[in-house]
Protein backbone atom coordinates (compact mmCIF):
# COMPACT_ATOMS: atom_id res chain seq x y z
CA UNK A 1 0.00 0.00 0.00
CA UNK A 2 2.96 2.26 0.50
CA UNK A 3 4.67 3.97 -2.39
CA UNK A 4 8.06 2.99 -0.96
CA UNK A 5 9.40 -0.03 -2.79
CA UNK A 6 11.14 -1.74 0.11
CA UNK A 7 9.99 -5.35 0.22
CA UNK A 8 10.71 -8.08 -2.32
CA UNK A 9 7.06 -8.22 -3.30
CA UNK A 10 6.90 -4.47 -3.81
CA UNK A 11 10.07 -4.59 -5.90
CA UNK A 12 8.48 -7.24 -8.08
CA UNK A 13 5.38 -5.05 -8.42
CA UNK A 14 7.57 -2.14 -9.41
CA UNK A 15 9.29 -4.18 -12.11
CA UNK A 16 5.94 -5.40 -13.37
CA UNK A 17 4.55 -1.86 -13.68
CA UNK A 18 7.78 -0.60 -15.22
CA UNK A 19 7.68 -3.36 -17.81
CA UNK A 20 4.06 -2.59 -18.54
CA UNK A 21 4.90 1.08 -18.96
CA UNK A 22 7.62 0.20 -21.44
CA UNK A 23 5.24 -2.02 -23.39
CA UNK A 24 2.66 0.73 -23.46
CA UNK A 25 5.18 3.26 -24.79
CA UNK A 26 6.09 0.88 -27.61
CA UNK A 27 2.48 0.26 -28.49
CA UNK A 28 2.44 -3.31 -27.21
CA UNK A 29 0.01 -2.46 -24.42
CA UNK A 30 -2.74 0.15 -24.37
CA UNK A 31 -2.77 2.94 -21.79
CA UNK A 32 -6.15 1.67 -20.58
CA UNK A 33 -4.66 -1.76 -19.92
CA UNK A 34 -1.78 -0.18 -18.04
CA UNK A 35 -4.18 1.86 -15.94
CA UNK A 36 -6.24 -1.25 -15.25
CA UNK A 37 -3.27 -2.84 -13.47
CA UNK A 38 -1.85 0.29 -11.83
CA UNK A 39 -2.32 0.91 -8.09
CA UNK A 40 -5.30 2.99 -7.00
CA UNK A 41 -4.20 6.15 -5.20
CA UNK A 42 -6.28 6.73 -2.05
CA UNK A 43 -5.86 9.97 -0.06
CA UNK A 44 -7.46 10.59 3.35
CA UNK A 45 -6.85 12.63 6.45
CA UNK A 46 -5.29 10.95 9.47
CA UNK A 47 -8.39 9.44 11.04
CA UNK A 48 -9.11 5.76 11.75
CA UNK A 49 -5.85 4.94 9.98
CA UNK A 50 -5.69 1.34 11.19
CA UNK A 51 -9.30 0.70 10.15
CA UNK A 52 -8.67 2.20 6.72
CA UNK A 53 -5.58 0.07 6.26
CA UNK A 54 -7.36 -3.13 7.25
CA UNK A 55 -10.23 -2.35 4.89
CA UNK A 56 -7.75 -1.58 2.10
CA UNK A 57 -6.01 -4.92 2.72
CA UNK A 58 -9.34 -6.74 2.44
CA UNK A 59 -10.08 -4.87 -0.80
CA UNK A 60 -6.70 -5.80 -2.28
CA UNK A 61 -7.22 -9.44 -1.37
CA UNK A 62 -10.75 -9.54 -2.76
CA UNK A 63 -10.22 -7.51 -5.94
CA UNK A 64 -6.64 -8.38 -6.81
CA UNK A 65 -5.82 -4.68 -7.09
CA UNK A 66 -3.16 -2.64 -5.31
CA UNK A 67 -3.87 0.55 -3.36
CA UNK A 68 -1.39 3.32 -2.58
CA UNK A 69 -2.81 4.73 0.66
CA UNK A 70 -1.60 8.09 2.00
CA UNK A 71 -2.97 10.40 4.68
CA UNK A 72 -2.33 13.83 6.15
CA UNK A 73 -3.45 15.52 9.38
CA UNK A 74 -6.93 17.07 9.18
CA UNK A 75 -5.55 20.56 9.85
CA UNK A 76 -3.31 20.35 6.77
CA UNK A 77 -5.40 18.06 4.58
CA UNK A 78 -7.35 20.60 2.54
CA UNK A 79 -4.24 22.65 1.76
CA UNK A 80 -2.26 19.51 0.92
CA UNK A 81 -4.96 18.30 -1.44
CA UNK A 82 -5.26 21.64 -3.22
CA UNK A 83 -1.50 21.56 -3.75
CA UNK A 84 -1.80 18.06 -5.22
CA UNK A 85 -4.69 19.08 -7.46
CA UNK A 86 -2.78 22.05 -8.84
CA UNK A 87 0.40 20.01 -9.25
CA UNK A 88 -1.50 17.12 -10.87
CA UNK A 89 -0.14 14.60 -8.37
CA UNK A 90 -1.52 11.06 -8.82
CA UNK A 91 -4.93 10.77 -7.16
CA UNK A 92 -7.90 8.51 -7.76
CA UNK A 93 -10.09 8.30 -4.65
CA UNK A 94 -10.09 10.81 -1.83
CA UNK A 95 -11.97 11.87 1.28
CA UNK A 96 -14.01 15.03 0.84
CA UNK A 97 -15.77 17.26 3.36
CA UNK A 98 -19.20 18.56 2.38
CA UNK A 99 -17.85 22.07 3.08
CA UNK A 100 -15.34 21.83 0.20
CA UNK A 101 -17.66 20.41 -2.46
CA UNK A 102 -18.56 23.66 -4.31
CA UNK A 103 -14.93 24.81 -4.46
CA UNK A 104 -13.49 21.47 -5.60
CA UNK A 105 -16.30 20.76 -8.08
CA UNK A 106 -16.16 24.21 -9.69
CA UNK A 107 -12.38 23.93 -9.99
CA UNK A 108 -12.80 20.65 -11.88
CA UNK A 109 -10.72 18.71 -9.34
CA UNK A 110 -13.34 16.07 -8.53
CA UNK A 111 -15.75 14.30 -10.83
CA UNK A 112 -19.46 13.42 -10.50
CA UNK A 113 -20.51 9.78 -10.15
CA UNK A 114 -23.96 10.04 -11.76
CA UNK A 115 -22.95 7.79 -14.66
CA UNK A 116 -22.07 4.89 -12.35
CA UNK A 117 -25.29 3.06 -11.41
CA UNK A 118 -23.33 0.68 -9.19
CA UNK A 119 -22.68 3.69 -6.93
CA UNK A 120 -25.90 5.66 -7.40
CA UNK A 121 -27.99 2.67 -6.25
CA UNK A 122 -26.85 3.33 -2.67
CA UNK A 123 -28.89 6.55 -2.53
CA UNK A 124 -31.91 4.35 -1.80
CA UNK A 125 -30.33 3.33 1.53
CA UNK A 126 -28.78 6.67 2.49
CA UNK A 127 -30.30 9.38 4.65
CA UNK A 128 -31.64 12.18 2.49
CA UNK A 129 -29.47 14.90 4.04
CA UNK A 130 -26.35 12.83 3.27
CA UNK A 131 -27.27 12.45 -0.38
CA UNK A 132 -28.13 16.13 -0.74
CA UNK A 133 -24.83 17.09 0.91
CA UNK A 134 -22.97 15.30 -1.91
CA UNK A 135 -24.93 17.02 -4.65
CA UNK A 136 -23.94 20.25 -6.35
CA UNK A 137 -25.46 21.88 -9.43
CA UNK A 138 -27.52 18.78 -10.13
CA UNK A 139 -24.65 16.30 -9.89
CA UNK A 140 -23.55 13.90 -7.16
CA UNK A 141 -19.88 13.63 -6.24
CA UNK A 142 -19.46 10.55 -4.06
CA UNK A 143 -20.69 8.09 -1.45
CA UNK A 144 -20.88 8.91 2.25
CA UNK A 145 -18.95 6.93 4.82
CA UNK A 146 -19.51 9.11 7.90
CA UNK A 147 -22.21 11.52 9.01
CA UNK A 148 -23.50 13.01 12.22
CA UNK A 149 -25.50 15.91 13.60
CA UNK A 150 -25.79 18.47 16.38
CA UNK A 151 -27.63 16.86 19.30
CA UNK A 152 -29.25 17.99 22.54
CA UNK A 153 -28.17 16.30 25.79
CA UNK A 154 -29.30 16.58 29.39
CA UNK A 155 -28.04 15.40 32.78
CA UNK A 156 -30.85 13.22 34.13
CA UNK A 157 -29.57 13.39 37.72
CA UNK A 158 -29.58 17.20 37.84
CA UNK A 159 -33.10 17.32 36.44
CA UNK A 160 -34.32 14.83 39.05
CA UNK A 161 -32.73 16.84 41.87
CA UNK A 162 -34.56 19.91 40.59
CA UNK A 163 -37.87 18.04 40.51
CA UNK A 164 -38.05 18.06 36.70
CA UNK A 165 -39.69 14.95 35.30
CA UNK A 166 -38.83 15.27 31.60
CA UNK A 167 -36.40 17.20 29.41
CA UNK A 168 -37.64 20.36 27.66
CA UNK A 169 -39.47 20.16 24.36
CA UNK A 170 -39.09 23.85 23.52
CA UNK A 171 -36.46 26.54 24.02
CA UNK A 172 -38.85 28.35 26.36
CA UNK A 173 -39.22 25.20 28.47
CA UNK A 174 -35.43 24.91 28.55
CA UNK A 175 -35.23 28.49 29.87
CA UNK A 176 -37.77 27.78 32.61
CA UNK A 177 -36.07 24.53 33.64
CA UNK A 178 -32.68 26.24 33.64
CA UNK A 179 -33.94 29.02 35.91
CA UNK A 180 -35.32 26.41 38.30
CA UNK A 181 -32.03 24.51 38.32
CA UNK A 182 -30.06 27.73 38.81
CA UNK A 183 -32.32 28.84 41.70
CA UNK A 184 -31.79 25.46 43.38
CA UNK A 185 -28.03 26.00 43.27
CA UNK A 186 -27.46 22.92 41.15
CA UNK A 187 -25.66 24.76 38.35
CA UNK A 188 -24.54 28.35 37.88
CA UNK A 189 -24.95 28.10 34.11
CA UNK A 190 -27.35 25.21 33.38
CA UNK A 191 -27.08 25.48 29.59
CA UNK A 192 -23.73 24.83 27.89
CA UNK A 193 -23.32 26.39 24.46
CA UNK A 194 -19.97 26.66 22.66
CA UNK A 195 -19.60 29.84 20.63
CA UNK A 196 -15.85 30.19 20.10
CA UNK A 197 -14.80 31.09 16.57
CA UNK A 198 -13.81 27.68 15.26
CA UNK A 199 -15.07 25.33 12.58
CA UNK A 200 -17.79 23.98 14.90
CA UNK A 201 -19.47 27.38 15.37
CA UNK A 202 -21.57 27.27 12.22
CA UNK A 203 -22.96 23.88 13.31
CA UNK A 204 -24.13 25.26 16.67
CA UNK A 205 -25.65 28.37 15.11
CA UNK A 206 -27.37 26.45 12.31
CA UNK A 207 -28.91 23.99 14.77
CA UNK A 208 -30.36 26.93 16.71
CA UNK A 209 -31.68 28.57 13.53
CA UNK A 210 -33.19 25.37 12.11
CA UNK A 211 -34.94 24.48 15.37
CA UNK A 212 -36.50 27.94 15.30
CA UNK A 213 -37.95 27.18 11.90
CA UNK A 214 -35.40 29.36 10.18
CA UNK A 215 -32.70 29.44 7.55
CA UNK A 216 -29.65 31.48 6.67
CA UNK A 217 -30.44 31.47 2.94
CA UNK A 218 -33.43 30.75 0.72
CA UNK A 219 -33.70 28.24 -2.11
CA UNK A 220 -32.11 30.68 -4.56
CA UNK A 221 -29.10 31.17 -2.29
CA UNK A 222 -29.96 34.71 -1.18
CA UNK A 223 -29.50 35.65 2.48
CA UNK A 224 -32.64 35.64 4.64
CA UNK A 225 -30.92 35.69 8.05
CA UNK A 226 -31.82 39.34 8.64
CA UNK A 227 -35.53 38.71 8.03
CA UNK A 228 -37.19 38.75 11.48
CA UNK A 229 -39.62 36.07 10.31
CA UNK A 230 -36.98 33.57 9.15
CA UNK A 231 -35.77 32.14 12.47
CA UNK A 232 -32.24 33.50 12.81
CA UNK A 233 -33.36 36.53 14.81
CA UNK A 234 -35.35 34.36 17.23
CA UNK A 235 -32.38 32.05 17.71
CA UNK A 236 -29.85 34.81 18.33
CA UNK A 237 -32.21 36.74 20.60
CA UNK A 238 -32.74 33.63 22.73
CA UNK A 239 -28.98 33.22 23.16
CA UNK A 240 -28.46 36.90 23.95
CA UNK A 241 -31.20 36.82 26.58
CA UNK A 242 -29.86 33.57 28.03
CA UNK A 243 -26.45 35.20 28.52
CA UNK A 244 -27.30 38.81 29.32
CA UNK A 245 -30.72 38.70 30.97
CA UNK A 246 -31.30 35.26 32.48
CA UNK A 247 -27.65 34.30 32.98
CA UNK A 248 -28.24 30.61 32.28
CA UNK A 249 -25.40 30.55 29.72
CA UNK A 250 -21.94 31.79 30.67
CA UNK A 251 -20.70 34.91 28.87
CA UNK A 252 -17.48 32.92 28.45
CA UNK A 253 -19.34 30.87 25.82
CA UNK A 254 -17.74 33.06 23.13
CA UNK A 255 -14.37 31.67 24.20
CA UNK A 256 -15.54 28.08 24.69
CA UNK A 257 -14.80 25.67 21.86
CA UNK A 258 -16.57 22.38 21.26
CA UNK A 259 -13.94 20.27 23.03
CA UNK A 260 -13.79 22.49 26.13
CA UNK A 261 -17.58 22.58 26.17
CA UNK A 262 -17.61 18.78 26.15
CA UNK A 263 -15.17 18.69 29.07
CA UNK A 264 -17.19 21.20 31.08
CA UNK A 265 -20.44 19.30 30.53
CA UNK A 266 -18.68 16.01 31.28
CA UNK A 267 -17.47 17.47 34.59
CA UNK A 268 -21.04 17.98 35.80
CA UNK A 269 -21.10 21.77 35.47
CA UNK A 270 -24.25 21.96 33.36
CA UNK A 271 -27.68 20.38 33.01
CA UNK A 272 -28.04 20.82 29.25
CA UNK A 273 -25.70 20.94 26.27
CA UNK A 274 -25.71 21.20 22.52
CA UNK A 275 -22.94 18.91 21.25
CA UNK A 276 -22.02 16.58 18.42
CA UNK A 277 -24.16 13.44 18.67
CA UNK A 278 -21.17 11.10 18.79
CA UNK A 279 -19.99 12.75 22.03
CA UNK A 280 -22.57 10.70 23.95
CA UNK A 281 -20.14 7.79 23.97
CA UNK A 282 -17.48 9.86 25.75
CA UNK A 283 -19.97 11.43 28.14
CA UNK A 284 -21.22 8.06 29.37
CA UNK A 285 -17.78 6.46 29.60
CA UNK A 286 -16.69 6.23 33.29
CA UNK A 287 -13.04 6.45 32.22
CA UNK A 288 -13.58 9.80 30.50
CA UNK A 289 -16.52 11.46 32.24
CA UNK A 290 -17.60 12.36 35.76
CA UNK A 291 -21.25 12.13 34.71
CA UNK A 292 -21.15 8.69 33.06
CA UNK A 293 -24.54 6.99 33.03
CA UNK A 294 -26.39 10.26 33.65
CA UNK A 295 -26.39 11.80 30.19
CA UNK A 296 -29.39 11.28 27.93
CA UNK A 297 -30.28 12.53 24.48
CA UNK A 298 -33.57 14.27 23.71
CA UNK A 299 -34.86 15.87 20.54
CA UNK A 300 -33.46 19.35 20.12
CA UNK A 301 -35.90 21.92 21.62
CA UNK A 302 -38.20 23.73 19.21
CA UNK A 303 -38.61 27.47 18.97
CA UNK A 304 -41.92 29.32 18.45
CA UNK A 305 -43.22 28.13 15.10
CA UNK A 306 -40.19 25.88 14.77
CA UNK A 307 -39.57 22.15 15.11
CA UNK A 308 -37.02 19.64 16.38
CA UNK A 309 -34.98 20.09 13.19
CA UNK A 310 -31.20 20.14 13.54
CA UNK A 311 -28.15 20.35 11.28
CA UNK A 312 -26.00 17.51 10.05
CA UNK A 313 -22.65 17.12 8.31
CA UNK A 314 -21.00 14.35 6.42
CA UNK A 315 -17.83 13.20 4.70
CA UNK A 316 -17.62 11.15 1.54
CA UNK A 317 -15.39 9.26 -0.85
CA UNK A 318 -14.99 11.14 -4.10
CA UNK A 319 -13.30 10.48 -7.42
CA UNK A 320 -10.61 12.74 -8.84
CA UNK A 321 -11.07 14.26 -12.27
CA UNK A 322 -7.79 12.53 -13.19
CA UNK A 323 -9.29 9.12 -12.54
CA UNK A 324 -12.55 9.96 -14.29
CA UNK A 325 -10.67 10.94 -17.45
CA UNK A 326 -9.37 7.39 -17.90
CA UNK A 327 -11.91 4.61 -18.32
CA UNK A 328 -9.78 1.93 -16.63
CA UNK A 329 -8.73 4.15 -13.71
CA UNK A 330 -12.31 5.26 -13.24
CA UNK A 331 -13.51 1.64 -13.13
CA UNK A 332 -11.00 0.82 -10.39
CA UNK A 333 -11.84 3.99 -8.48
CA UNK A 334 -15.52 3.05 -8.57
CA UNK A 335 -14.70 -0.31 -7.03
CA UNK A 336 -12.79 1.29 -4.17
CA UNK A 337 -15.48 3.94 -3.56
CA UNK A 338 -18.11 1.22 -3.35
CA UNK A 339 -15.94 -0.86 -1.01
CA UNK A 340 -15.69 2.05 1.44
CA UNK A 341 -18.87 4.07 0.88
CA UNK A 342 -21.22 1.30 -0.19
CA UNK A 343 -21.23 -2.41 0.57
CA UNK A 344 -18.20 -4.65 0.80
CA UNK A 345 -19.11 -8.31 0.35
CA UNK A 346 -22.77 -7.40 0.61
CA UNK A 347 -22.56 -5.40 3.87
CA UNK A 348 -21.95 -1.80 4.93
CA UNK A 349 -18.73 -2.84 6.57
CA UNK A 350 -16.69 0.36 6.76
CA UNK A 351 -19.41 2.54 8.31
CA UNK A 352 -20.08 -0.21 10.84
CA UNK A 353 -16.36 -0.54 11.62
CA UNK A 354 -16.13 3.18 12.34
CA UNK A 355 -19.23 3.10 14.51
CA UNK A 356 -18.16 0.09 16.57
CA UNK A 357 -14.61 1.30 17.05
CA UNK A 358 -15.05 5.07 17.39
CA UNK A 359 -18.76 5.69 17.93
CA UNK A 360 -18.96 7.85 14.82
CA UNK A 361 -22.25 8.18 12.98
CA UNK A 362 -23.40 6.47 9.80
CA UNK A 363 -25.53 7.67 6.92
CA UNK A 364 -27.39 4.49 5.96
CA UNK A 365 -30.72 3.49 7.50
CA UNK A 366 -29.96 -0.23 7.31
CA UNK A 367 -27.46 -0.07 10.17
CA UNK A 368 -30.13 1.04 12.64
CA UNK A 369 -31.57 -2.49 12.24
CA UNK A 370 -28.23 -4.23 12.75
CA UNK A 371 -28.31 -6.30 16.00
CA UNK A 372 -24.62 -5.67 16.69
CA UNK A 373 -25.05 -1.92 16.27
CA UNK A 374 -28.11 -1.99 18.52
CA UNK A 375 -26.31 -3.91 21.26
CA UNK A 376 -23.23 -1.71 21.04
CA UNK A 377 -25.14 1.57 21.27
CA UNK A 378 -27.31 0.32 24.14
CA UNK A 379 -24.20 0.33 26.32
CA UNK A 380 -24.18 4.12 26.42
CA UNK A 381 -27.31 5.59 24.81
CA UNK A 382 -30.70 5.11 23.13
CA UNK A 383 -30.47 4.10 19.47
CA UNK A 384 -34.14 4.90 18.84
CA UNK A 385 -33.53 8.52 19.90
CA UNK A 386 -30.43 8.66 17.71
CA UNK A 387 -32.52 7.52 14.75
CA UNK A 388 -35.50 9.75 15.56
CA UNK A 389 -33.34 12.88 15.57
CA UNK A 390 -31.47 11.81 12.44
CA UNK A 391 -34.76 11.79 10.56
CA UNK A 392 -34.99 15.52 11.36
CA UNK A 393 -31.57 16.49 10.07
CA UNK A 394 -30.94 18.95 7.27
CA UNK A 395 -27.69 19.93 5.59
CA UNK A 396 -26.17 23.40 6.06
CA UNK A 397 -27.59 25.98 3.66
CA UNK A 398 -24.46 28.16 3.54
CA UNK A 399 -21.97 25.84 1.83
CA UNK A 400 -20.57 27.87 -1.06
CA UNK A 401 -17.18 28.86 -2.46
CA UNK A 402 -17.25 31.95 -0.25
CA UNK A 403 -18.43 30.14 2.88
CA UNK A 404 -15.11 30.36 4.74
CA UNK A 405 -14.79 34.12 4.28
CA UNK A 406 -18.41 34.75 5.22
CA UNK A 407 -18.21 32.41 8.21
CA UNK A 408 -15.65 34.72 9.83
CA UNK A 409 -17.99 37.72 9.46
CA UNK A 410 -21.02 35.79 10.65
CA UNK A 411 -19.32 34.30 13.71
CA UNK A 412 -17.98 37.70 14.78
CA UNK A 413 -21.42 39.28 14.35
CA UNK A 414 -23.16 36.67 16.52
CA UNK A 415 -20.47 36.93 19.20
CA UNK A 416 -20.78 40.71 19.26
CA UNK A 417 -24.53 40.44 19.85
CA UNK A 418 -24.10 37.80 22.56
CA UNK A 419 -21.69 40.09 24.43
CA UNK A 420 -24.16 42.98 24.21
CA UNK A 421 -21.98 45.06 21.90
CA UNK A 422 -24.32 44.96 18.89
CA UNK A 423 -28.14 44.79 18.68
CA UNK A 424 -29.42 41.47 17.34
CA UNK A 425 -30.97 42.98 14.22
CA UNK A 426 -27.79 44.92 13.40
CA UNK A 427 -25.61 41.83 13.83
CA UNK A 428 -27.75 39.80 11.46
CA UNK A 429 -27.88 42.63 8.93
CA UNK A 430 -24.09 42.74 8.90
CA UNK A 431 -23.98 39.01 8.29
CA UNK A 432 -26.65 39.23 5.59
CA UNK A 433 -25.02 42.15 3.78
CA UNK A 434 -21.66 40.35 3.77
CA UNK A 435 -23.26 37.21 2.32
CA UNK A 436 -25.05 39.04 -0.48
CA UNK A 437 -21.96 41.07 -1.37
CA UNK A 438 -19.77 37.96 -1.56
CA UNK A 439 -22.44 36.20 -3.58
CA UNK A 440 -22.44 38.97 -6.19
CA UNK A 441 -18.69 38.84 -6.62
Amino acid sequence: MSQNWTSDSNRRDFLKYAAAAGAASSGALSLDALAQNAPINLSTWSAAVDLVRSHVTAFESKMGLKVNYSNAPWAQYREAMVTKFVGKAPMDVLWVSDSWLPEWADAGWIAPINNYPELMKYNADADDFCTKSMQYKGKQYGLTYYSDYMAFFYDEEILKKAGIAAPPKTWDELLQQSLKIKAAGLSEYPMMLSMARESWLIEFLTAMVYSNGGRFTDDSGAAVMADPKKGAQQALQWIVDAVQKHKIISPACVETGELNGLKSFGSGNHAFALLSRYRIRTLNDPKQSAVAGRIKQALIPAGPGGSHMTVGWMRFHGMSAQAAANKARAANAVKLIEWFGGKADGKYQFQKLLFNDLGTGFGVKELFRDPEVQANYAKYSDLSMYEAQQKLVRKKDVITRWFGEWDEVNGTAWQSAVLGKTPVAAALKKSSDAWNEMRKS
